[in-house]
């Protein structure tokens, strides 16, 4: 037995590039996300305002607890924004990369179409799209396991939840073709 030892080192071939640039800092995300946050915070607390948050005869009005929790939401958000700015952290610290962010939105505008394509198409065709197309894009599988893999899962999900337990699924043009 020899006193060397021997490393192997496998790369991931889908691992986002080191190099990668940075599209933006720590900082700035903790601001932004903070300030959306009082945003928030402000607008459900002048709603709550508006439907009532004092006591009456009968207790508390439908906008009491709301309103204050949407007052401690914003407090807390603010001091978010202090400690963001306060911080020693390095302002440039990276949050997220430009390779990072392409694998994030591989998935995010995916499943958003999913969400539009739903309204229109019925949730089985739009899932039947969905998985074909994540199988094939994402995950480079040959095209007719895509397809394949697909429909059946989409037929599975059409057996289990319109026949089996007859539960009312959005549906699409291609549904109603077919009397459902």
């Amino acid at each position: 037995m020899s006193d060397t030892e021997i490393e192997i080192v496998v790369d991931d071939p889908t691992a986002p590039e080191a190099d990668s640039p940075a599209i933006t800092s720590i900082r700035v995300v903790d601001v932004t996300v903070s300030l959306l946050l009082v945003a928030l915070a402000l607008t459900l607390g002048y709603d709550n305002w508006r439907t009532g948050i004092a006591w009456d005869a009968t207790g508390p009005q439908a906008g009491y607890f709301p309103f204050y929790l949407s007052v401690i939401l914003a407090g807390a958000s603010l001091y978010g924004v202090v400690v963001a700015f306060l911080s020693r952290q390095e302002a440039s610290e990276t949050f997220v990369t430009r390779a990072q962010f392409r694998r994030v939105m591989q998935v995010f505008v995916p499943t958003l179409l999913f969400c539009l394509a739903m309204q229109f198409l019925g949730l089985y065709v739009a899932s039947f799209l969905l998985i074909a197309g994540f199988m094939r894009m994402v995950g480079r599988i040959a095209l007719w396991k895509s397809l394949l893999t697909a429909f059946l899962f989409t037929a599975i999900m059409f057996v289990t939840f319109d026949i089996a337990f007859d539960v009312i699924m959005p549906k699409g043009p291609l549904e109603a073709a077919f009397g459902y």
